[in-house]
C-alpha cells in the first residue's frame, strides 16, 4: 500500500501532470494530442507525463481508432493513497489527542 501511495504522490506532486489528471477527470478518455490543444504544453511532453502517470497507475492506455491511443482515469491507486492518508491521519491524530488531554489537565 505505502509504494503505490508513493507512487501517485510522485506522480501529483507535478502540476502539470495534475493537470492532465483534471482534463482527463472532466472531459473522459482523450489523446495526447486531445490534451494538448486543452493545455499550454506540446503533445510530446504530455506523452511523456502520460507515461508516468501510467507507470503510477493513475492512468491506463486503450488503443482507439487508427492507432491512436486513449488515455482514461484509473481510481484504484488514488483510493490506496487516500487509505494511506486516511490510516496516517488516525495515528496522528490519536498521539495529539492524548497529549492535548494531558495537558488539559
Amino acid at each position: 500500500m505505502e509504494a503505490i501511495a508513493g507512487q501517485v504522490f510522485a506522480a501529483l506532486a507535478d502540476p502539470t501532470r495534475r493537470a492532465i489528471l483534471a482534463q482527463l477527470a472532466t472531459g473522459g478518455p482523450a489523446t495526447a494530442t486531445n490534451l494538448a490543444d486543452r493545455l499550454p504544453i506540446t503533445r510530446q511532453a504530455i506523452a511523456k507525463h502520460l507515461a508516468l502517470l501510467a507507470e503510477a497507475g493513475l492512468v491506463i492506455a486503450e488503443p482507439g481508432e487508427r492507432r491512436r491511443v486513449r488515455y482514461r482515469l484509473r481510481s484504484a491507486p488514488m483510493q490506496v493513497a487516500q487509505q494511506f492518508l486516511a490510516a496516517l491521519a488516525r495515528n496522528w491524530d490519536s498521539p495529539l489527542q492524548v497529549l492535548k488531554n494531558r495537558l488539559d489537565r
